[in-house]
């Protein structure tokens, strides 16, 4: 059972709320679906070249600092190498991807 300070109470259907998942970055959607940790996702960053912290990336994970271009297609790069792993595809686009394109 959850600790009573990180329950959140249920809201009632006259409250307009945005569910909290519509606010979390699709990077940070694919990190949870993978199941892969902060710390795992920030070592493939950097391995492929990514030079930003480990709190850096966290920060970008939770859209607490924005990343450069660079730095969120070396994250998208990370992410889709699991991905590929697992024996799925690449569904993290990259900054050039054509959105049209990927529908």
């Amino acid at each position: 059972m959850r600790p009573i300070w990180l329950r959140h109470p249920t809201p009632t259907a006259s409250e307009n709320r945005t569910p909290v998942d519509a606010v979390i970055d699709p990077l940070e959607q694919a990190r949870r679906g993978l199941q892969m940790s902060l710390s795992d996702l920030w070592w493939r960053y950097f391995s492929i070249g990514g030079m930003s912290s480990e709190l850096e990336v966290e920060a970008i994970m939770y859209r607490a600092l924005v990343p450069s271009e660079s730095d969120r297609d070396f994250l998208a790069v990370a992410l889709n190498e699991r991905f590929s792993e697992l024996g799925g595809d690449h569904p993290i686009p990259y900054s050039g991807d054509d959105e049209t394109q990927l529908e």
